[in-house]
C-alpha cells in the first residue's frame, strides 16, 4: 500500500482517510487548503461527535444532526470558498468504537466523493487507528 500525500495540495487524486503522528506534520503539508481542526478530547458520544464537527466546520443551520446530514454537509462545503479541505481530527479515543467506524465511513465516503471530483479532501487522526494509512 502506497503512503499518502506529503504534500494534500499537489494530490487532488488521493483524497482519503489517514492517520499522522502530529498535527504539526499535517499542518505543514496543508498549505493552500481549508484546515478545520476537531478536537474531540471531551466527547464521548455521536451527539457530542456531531456538534464537535458542525462546530469546526461550520456547517449551515440546517445541518441535521445525524450521519446522513453530516455526510451531506461533507460532501458540500459550499459555504467554504476554498480549493480544498483537511480536516485534522484529534483525540477521537474517548469515542465508541462503533460511533468511530461509523464517522470514519462517513469520511471514506465524502473523500471518495472529492476525488471524483478532482478536489483535494483529507481527513487525518492525529495519533490515529495504525491500519488507517500514513499521511
Amino acid at each position: 500500500m502506497s503512503k499518502g500525500p506529503k504534500h494534500p495540495e499537489r494530490h487532488a487524486k488521493r483524497p482519503g482517510v489517514y492517520r499522522a503522528a502530529r498535527a504539526a506534520d499535517v499542518l505543514r503539508a496543508a498549505k493552500g487548503l481549508r484546515v478545520a481542526r476537531i478536537d474531540l478530547a471531551a466527547v464521548s458520544d455521536k451527539a457530542g461527535l456531531l456538534q464537535a464537527a458542525a462546530r469546526s466546520l461550520e456547517f449551515p443551520a440546517w445541518f441535521g444532526g445525524n450521519w446522513d446530514a453530516l455526510e451531506d454537509c461533507l460532501t458540500d462545503l459550499s459555504w467554504h470558498k476554498a480549493d480544498g479541505h483537511v480536516l485534522l481530527i484529534e483525540r477521537a479515543d474517548a469515542l465508541p468504537q462503533d460511533d468511530l467506524g461509523v464517522f470514519r465511513d462517513v469520511l471514506e465516503s465524502a473523500a471518495a466523493y472529492w476525488k471524483e471530483r478532482a478536489r483535494p479532501f483529507f481527513a487525518v487522526f492525529v495519533g490515529g487507528d495504525a491500519t488507517l494509512p500514513e499521511f
